[in-house]
């Protein structure tokens, strides 16, 4: 399987992202990883794969490294390990600057739009996130 393009979200931090320690709530991150998932999707899927299917997320593990504060500018990088099966497993790194604010590891569940049950990635998927693998797995 070829290596996947770092794909880079910009972290939009708002009044209610912070929590009575003054930094960023933890449950704050789900929500960006989400939207940066999400955002990774619509700019690699073909129109056909848009139209046809959806991600959920199944699981993340979230290690948190340094708080983040309201003025912060951070960029998640994403970074897709693999897919298999129904399931694409992502590496995700919010950053500061230099500085590492969490990891995250993730897995998502591709699901048909209509039906909304999970189905097998196929390979005009697999396409999708490794352009010049025609055998990715």
């Amino acid at each position: 399987m070829t290596e996947p393009h770092l794909h880079e979200y910009a972290v939009e931090i708002h009044d209610d992202d912070i929590d009575f320690m003054g930094h960023v709530n933890n449950a704050s991150y789900l929500k960006w990883i989400q939207a940066a998932v999400v955002d990774h999707w619509q700019r690699i899927a073909s129109a056909q794969a848009l139209a046809a299917y959806q991600w959920i997320a199944l699981k993340h593990e979230i290690t948190y490294r340094k708080p983040a504060l309201l003025t912060d500018r951070l960029v998640a990088y994403l970074r897709l390990e693999s897919v298999k099966r129904e399931s694409a497993f992502y590496e995700t790194i919010v950053r500061r600057g230099e500085d590492v604010i969490s990891t995250v590891k993730s897995r998502w569940c591709c699901i048909d739009r209509q039906s909304k049950r999970p189905v097998r990635i196929t390979d005009a998927v697999k396409q999708c996130f490794f352009p010049s693998s025609p055998t990715a797995t």
